[in-house]
């Protein structure tokens, strides 16, 4: 009765031809049975009838878990945080809630972010709805399982810090948008790294992510790095081919469907260029330093002392406080970035590591700054390979691991926007990855429709 999409769902509240009271509770019912089945969400959160209004009209919406909900449970992932529940909204939320929608839940993730799988998650792994024996990437995994699996209206809100977006999208098969850094608020966001940190959407079509953008986006106060949104022209030409990009590629079956999207557009009146972004093979590098440095910062408040979970003080030394607070309730994963951070902001070898680092992303944006010159849009596949299974996922190393996120981070470093779409007739979705320049959202949505109509 209630399968329809979300657009559908607004023009039918719209007409009055939806019982809500109906509608909620069936979907209540959905989202528990799909969760025991998945285990998309950390927290599930009733939603009842409320005064429905533009822009959403009541369009249930999910969370990611590192997103602040006021007086709902926020872990970030992690049993740090387990019993931590805000007291105030993040802006998107705030600006989801003044928009009429509806909150249902706070989706699983890797612990603060860091992994590619959602297998680093200290509350369960969200299993793919595609194929449950595999991932639903990460770190935003539960927020592409959740729209994948439910067959009511819905959109989530995730976050992406790497990739961490456009890795579930691709191997759940749908849709998400990285924003430009700044345009959507990061308050109330649990930081991994602050000048990486970006909040955007996935949805099951581009109505749907557009509609949530929409409602997020804008300048906030209460985040001295945001930005207004001024749309730019969105009509699109010239498409790059990044043979840095393809290159990357280690599964044969996500080549062919590359080039099956590069067809279609070529079909559909676009010009292909190939282009050239000479800094590809150290973007991970210098990710990985960065983001880990600004990782050890954030994660050092968690002592035990005024955020985050407690132990008992007395007849202990701080030094021993903190270490035994801190080794109990961080993951591994955690542990490992918090270390690697830590060392590369080290007196000795902050110049070595940490402002080389630095340099490399200057770099890299001034790549993209090229190519942007000579095209319009640069378009690649979102992952190396497809979702893999859970259980190969042990057998990885960390450096194997953060390999996965070469096709995504260097877009992260330079701030710019990214949208990754399913694409093709393969068993397991594969995610083509449409790149822009700064505030340049409405030319990924452009080709990204070309791609899906």
């Amino acid at each position: 009765m209630y399968d329809m999409s979300v657009k559908e769902f607004i023009e039918e509240v719209k007409k009055g031809n939806v019982d809500l009271d109906d509608f909620y509770s069936k979907f209540n019912e959905e989202v528990e049975r799909k969760n025991k089945e998945f285990g998309f969400l950390i927290t599930q959160i009733d939603v009842e009838k409320e005064k429905v209004k533009e822009k959403l009209f009541g369009v249930p919406v999910s969370v990611k878990e590192a997103i602040c909900t006021k007086r709902v449970r926020t872990t970030a992932g992690s049993k740090i945080l387990e019993n931590y529940v805000p007291n105030f909204d993040a802006t998107v939320i705030s600006k989801v809630k003044e928009n009429s929608g509806v909150i249902f839940g706070k989706t699983a993730m890797d612990e603060f972010g860091f992994g590619t799988f959602s297998t680093n998650c200290a509350f369960g792994v969200p299993k793919n709805p595609v194929d449950p024996s595999r991932v639903c990437g990460g770190s935003s995994g539960g927020a592409g399982a959740v729209v994948k699996a439910l067959d009511m209206p819905n959109i989530a809100i995730a976050e992406s810090t790497g990739g961490s977006i456009s890795c579930p999208a691709s191997f759940t098969g749908t849709i998400g948008l990285t924003p430009t850094y700044g345009v959507v608020s990061r308050y109330g966001l649990i930081d991994y790294a602050n000048s990486l940190d970006k909040i955007g959407v996935i949805g099951k079509e581009i109505f749907d992510v557009k509609l949530l953008f929409d409602v997020m986006k804008g300048k906030d106060e209460k985040d001295s790095t945001s930005i207004d949104y001024k749309e730019k022209d969105d009509k699109v030409k010239v498409v790059g081919i990044p043979k840095e990009y393809v290159d990357k590629v280690t599964d044969e079956k996500v080549k062919d469907v590359f080039n099956e999207s590069v067809e279609v557009l070529k079909e559909k009146g676009f010009d292909i260029k190939e282009v050239s972004l000479p800094n590809t093979d150290y973007a991970l590098a210098s990710y990985y330093i960065l983001a880990t440095s600004e990782a050890s910062t954030n994660l050092a408040k968690y002592s035990g002392m005024r955020y985050g979970k407690e132990g008992e003080v007395e007849g202990k030394e701080f030094n021993e406080y903190f270490s035994e607070i801190r080794s109990k309730y961080f993951g591994d994963e955690v542990k490992r970035r918090i270390i690697l951070g830590t060392y590369t902001r080290m007196a000795g070898y902050r110049d070595a590591y940490y402002i080389k680092a630095m340099k490399v992303r200057n770099l890299i944006i001034e790549d993209f700054k090229r190519a942007f010159k000579d095209v319009d849009v640069l378009m690649a596949p979102t992952m190396p390979i497809v979702a893999p299974k859970i259980k190969d996922v042990d057998k990885l190393s960390p450096k194997d691991v953060y390999a996965m996120d070469v096709l995504t981070v260097a877009p992260n470093l330079a701030g710019v926007p990214m949208l990754s779409v399913p694409f093709g007739k393969s068993k397991l979705p594969v995610g083509i990855h449409m790149i822009g320049d700064h505030l340049n959202e409405g030319k990924l949505f452009n080709v990204g429709s070309s791609l899906l109509g």
